[in-house]
């Protein structure tokens, strides 16, 4: 009787011991500490690629949050695929949905500005460590609108080992880019690496072709586009350089992603890549011995429009209703750390747009910035999205022979008028 009697006291005493423990607590929550206030965001990237990365600089800032502010933050990082992000951030966005944080192209930054989606960041920290130059870039109106992400120098890629093999160089004209796909298979090599599956991947090739294109030889077509007075006709010249492509490439594309193919380029399956160096990360990744290089694509016989494209391509931006918009700034500030923000950027492969940023460049970046610095390079070409959308699609027409060059042309023009008459 007295060994249940001391039961039940012990017991009566834990459970009173345990209720107030609940009740101190305040929340009902017995593992948060006293004072301590729970937050999620949520963030919305477009670049699956580096999810791994990203995922990692959450967690530091979480950590940050927790050992500095007594915050105990929990970050929801979504990565939808490249040719789906678009959409599902719009749905977001005119949803009352919208993430604290989404990435989105520099292209678009206007576009979203006038909408109200963008908090002006002009006031923060990070606004006096980003370079003059990439922050023109990311301005609307003399307003710091956007944290650049990716800045970069870009081409094609292209295996240095197989080029060196067949004793080539990388090619200044057109001629010459013939006749090193000529040399390549000669020797045994595939000269492009062809991934058509994702749509934005074969309007690289438009990207490149038309900046090179429109900046050497018809410097105002952009501007007259826009005023319904050009057509992709005068452009008809780039055609003939993505059938060169086309035809000198791996086969059965339309089965290839970008991951994919670049696993496979990085494996020696092709000696060229139009692909961006934000590809660099897989390749090195599958091969780390390859040796990479970075060269222009020649578009006519005038090494005068062979030239690499200069952009800033991801930018982050904070949504002006989020619900936690101090901490939104904060995390925004903290890709510019300067502590922290070089090795995210570095292990990005990203080129460096701020002063906080203190690292060695990759072999890659450096090859294609000797174009920039010898005055060989351009300035990304503002598109309307839903035309390069348009490009991509027709690309993918083109390689599987269900469009002709002509009904691109006249597709395009309409989808350019289309625009004009929404936005102008």
């Amino acid at each position: 009787m007295k060994r249940f009697l001391s039961l039940a006291v012990g017991l009566c005493i834990v459970f009173i011991l345990a209720n107030c423990t609940r009740v101190n607590s305040g929340s009902g929550r017995s593992a948060q500490p006293s004072g301590q206030r729970v937050v999620e965001l949520n963030i919305m990237m477009s670049f699956p690629q580096y999810m791994d990365q990203w995922e990692a600089y959450c967690r530091r800032f979480e950590a940050k949050m927790l050992a500095e502010e007594n915050i105990s933050l929990k970050i929801n990082l979504e990565m939808p695929s490249s040719d789906l992000y678009d959409s599902v951030l719009q749905a977001r966005l005119t949803g009352d949905d919208a993430p604290d944080l989404y990435t989105l192209h520099c292209n678009n930054i206007g576009a979203y500005t006038a909408a109200g989606n963008l908090t002006d960041l002009s006031g923060e920290p990070l606004a006096a460590k980003i370079f003059d130059n990439v922050k023109s870039t990311v301005s609307v109106n003399g307003k710091l609108m956007a944290v650049p992400i990716e800045s970069m120098a870009w081409g094609v890629l292209y295996n240095k080992s197989i080029f060196t093999s067949a004793g080539i160089n990388p090619p200044d004209t057109l001629d010459e880019l013939r006749n090193v796909c000529s040399v390549l298979k000669q020797r045994g090599y595939v000269p492009f690496m062809l991934a058509f599956q994702e749509q934005w991947v074969p309007q690289l090739m438009t990207a490149l072709s038309l900046g090179g294109k429109v900046t050497g030889d018809v410097p105002d077509w952009v501007d007259r586009m826009y005023k319904d007075q050009g057509s992709y006709n005068e452009m008809r010249d780039i055609f003939s350089i993505i059938r060169l492509i086309m035809e000198n490439g791996t086969s059965r594309a339309m089965e290839r992603g970008s991951e994919t193919g670049a696993a496979e380029f990085a494996n020696g399956a092709a000696a060229m890549f139009v692909q961006g160096t934000w590809a660099a990360n897989t390749i090195m990744t599958v091969n780390p011995n390859m040796q990479l290089g970075v060269l222009p694509l020649p578009v006519n016989n005038n090494s005068k429009c062979t030239l690499i494209n200069l952009a800033t391509s991801t930018i982050l931006g904070v949504h002006p209703g989020s619900k936690e918009k101090n901490l939104s700034l904060k995390f925004a500030n903290f890709v510019m750390d300067d502590s922290a923000s070089s090795s995210l950027f570095q292990a990005c492969g990203f080129n460096p747009v701020a002063s906080c940023h203190n690292y060695e460049v990759s072999s890659w970046v450096r090859d294609a910035y000797r174009y920039v610095e010898a005055g060989r390079a351009y300035q990304d070409l503002v598109l309307p999205n839903a035309v390069t959308d348009e490009q991509g699609k027709l690309l993918q027409e083109l390689y599987v022979g269900s469009v002709t060059i002509d009904q691109m042309i006249e597709r395009l023009d309409r989808v350019y008028q289309n625009y004009n008459r929404l936005w102008n």
